[in-house]
């Protein structure tokens, strides 16, 4: 068990949570972790993404601006898997 279910456990003790409520309540912790854990991911490809395109400019001066355009597109698709993450967090919370 996790110490977010934990500690809805606890609280539905002390404020006698309907089961209906509970589920809510653990839907949202679980949504919340799961959005966070997905944009761990995105956030690290950025960052790799920006430090090889760098790397390469000063390797290659005279190609710095197909690298840039390349490291622009890299950005935008590692970008998007962090929306889907916050696409999916929204369906968890909401649906």
């Amino acid at each position: 068990m996790s110490f977010a279910s934990h500690a809805v456990q606890l609280l539905a003790q002390q404020v006698e949570l309907t089961p209906d409520e509970f589920k809510n309540a653990n839907a949202a912790n679980g949504a919340g972790f799961a959005y966070g854990l997905a944009a761990i991911g995105p956030g690290i490809g950025i960052g790799i993404i920006v430090g090889q395109a760098i790397q390469a400019m000063a390797r290659q001066p005279e190609s710095a601006g197909q690298a840039q355009t390349t490291m622009f597109l890299g950005i935008a698709f590692t970008e998007a898997l962090a929306l889907i993450g916050f696409v999916v967090f929204i369906l968890l919370k909401f649906v």
